[in-house]
């Protein structure tokens, strides 16, 4: 929705349609949510502004963690409390576990053949078997260990060339190109490289935008056509032609009989075997890929980007993880997987990064699929309902002084980020939870760990850690706005494994 504010002069000037709505009868007074005063046909659309889940926490505030929206011609809930999620989540899961049929969500999703979006049904449930069972099981994810330790060792090569010569280093495009090789090599076998790589990133980045892009037909089906006029019909096709031809270029390679088998399967490879025994289409295959990019790729980036950003700012917790883990690694040269298990500090240090920045901090939308109550209020079918995770994150019922960033409180705390808490849902809960969550996690533990364990870090010459942005850029994953560039200094010999303090 961050163009919203890019055509509100537009919207505005669709006031003058207000005579006509007096010719339509008035239906009879429901109990709702509270919430703030709406517009003539626009509603609270002006009032969800770039970054929504900083907007919808704000006026949260004043109208309570249960508030009513009209946008456009939808109704909308926005539950900003741990209470109503779990009611939400869980004791009524059911009726509220369905997603809205966004035109940007349709085609992305190929008409809605994958899991992020696809509506709750039978369809949903054969495709989240899907996932659990092939794609993201425990021994799955493991199996691609390999793969997120070379890449890893990798990055930490390219970025002791400038600790040499204590140059700073871009954290947030170091961060962005690890997690995208990560994926393209577990996904499909293989990183884009040169102009190729440019390529994909360059379509991936507006699929991001597009997803969070403001659709008249969505809101406003009456002003759909306006969505030809301002060209965001057009850039949703091309979006979507350009990364179809990707999908199809890695399918083609893969049913190719000529190539060269690898010892690992891919998720490429587990698809087209599950394609022929469920009698899957390409579509299918290719709705998938688009969701393990989407969910892996830039969420992991930014969780790594954030931690490090609160690190800086934080010496005293900077240098108790450090501590923790040259202790428990040694002159071992590099963190393992095998490793993260024995941090229990450095887990408490990403368990305060999901909660302070969980990457997705508006959940993906939901929809009710009948009427209801919730909190005492009626509810209709058809409502959206948006879940702000960055909201119940910083509850003040839930958490103290919610706005520190502060580790400890999680020692010996039961609270986890799997779905059972409600007052901690970085990766959502219920029938909707992210399938991926281990994949993301250790992908970005085992990429924090190393930077932590290899490198001291500082801010650049001339600035202080109160001089660091913490402004955010709008989307789905949401990014630090300016780019986190720091100072490496090395402290590991990652030829022989030797600490050089």
């Amino acid at each position: 929705m961050s163009l919203i504010t890019s055509w509100l002069p537009i919207l505005l000037m669709i006031l003058s349609l207000l005579p006509l709505l007096l010719i339509f009868p008035k239906r009879k007074p429901t109990k709702l949510p509270p919430g703030p005063p709406q517009l003539p046909i626009i509603g609270n659309l002006h009032q969800l502004g770039n970054l929504s889940h900083r907007s919808l926490w704000q006026l949260s505030e004043k109208y309570g963690p249960l508030m009513y929206l009209k946008l456009g011609s939808l109704p909308a809930l926005v539950i900003s409390s741990s209470k109503l999620a779990s009611d939400v989540m869980k004791t009524q899961d059911l009726i509220f576990c369905n997603r809205p049929l966004f035109v940007s969500y349709k085609k992305i999703s190929y008409n809605f053949l994958d899991l992020a979006f696809a509506p709750y049904g039978e369809y949903y449930r054969d495709m989240r078997k899907i996932c659990n069972n092939e794609l993201f099981s425990i021994k799955r994810v493991q199996s691609f260990g390999f793969i997120r330790e070379e890449e890893v060792a990798g990055m930490i090569a390219l970025i002791s060339h400038s600790a040499s010569s204590s140059t700073p280093v871009n954290l947030t495009d170091i961060m962005f190109s690890l997690t995208s090789t990560i994926i393209g090599r577990a996904a499909f076998g293989k990183c884009y490289q040169g102009g190729e790589k440019s390529n994909f990133h360059d379509a991936f980045g507006v699929v991001q935008a597009l997803l969070t892009t403001f659709f008249f037909a969505d809101y406003i089906p009456l002003l759909g056509w306006m969505d030809v006029v301002t060209g965001q019909q057009a850039r949703l096709e091309k979006c979507f032609r350009d990364m179809n031809v990707i999908w199809e270029q890695v399918i083609d390679e893969h049913l190719d009989p000529m190539r060269v088998k690898r010892e690992q399967e891919d998720l490429v490879d587990v698809l087209i075997q599950v394609q022929k025994d469920l009698h899957l289409t390409r579509d299918h295959i290719k709705a998938l890929l688009m969701d393990v990019f989407i969910a892996g790729t830039e969420t992991g980036a930014a969780t790594v980007v954030w931690a490090m950003t609160e690190l800086i700012r934080k010496p005293r917790v900077m240098k108790k993880v450090q501590d923790e883990i040259r202790r428990i690694i040694g002159n071992k040269g590099k963190v393992e997987e095998d490793d993260l298990d024995k941090l229990d500090y450095f887990k408490l240090v990403v368990k305060e990064t999901f909660r302070m920045h969980p990457a997705a901090p508006m959940l993906i939308t939901r929809e009710t699929t009948q009427q209801c109550r919730l909190d005492g209020y009626n509810i209709a079918p058809k409502t959206l309902v948006f879940i702000n995770a960055l909201a119940i994150g910083h509850e003040a019922e839930s958490w103290k002084n919610p706005g520190e960033f502060w580790p400890e409180r999680f020692t010996d705390s039961p609270i986890d980020y799997k779905g059972q808490d409600f007052q901690f849902i970085p990766f959502g809960a219920g029938r909707r939870i992210c399938p991926g969550m281990h994949f993301g996690v250790v992908t970005v533990e085992i990429a924090l760990a190393n930077l932590l364990y290899s490198f001291i870090w500082e801010l650049p010459s001339g600035m202080n850690k109160e001089d660091v942005d913490m402004s955010e850029l709008p989307g789905i994953a949401v990014h630090k706005k300016s780019p986190l560039l720091l100072v490496p200094i090395k402290c590991i010999d990652i030829t022989n494994g030797k600490t050089n303090e």
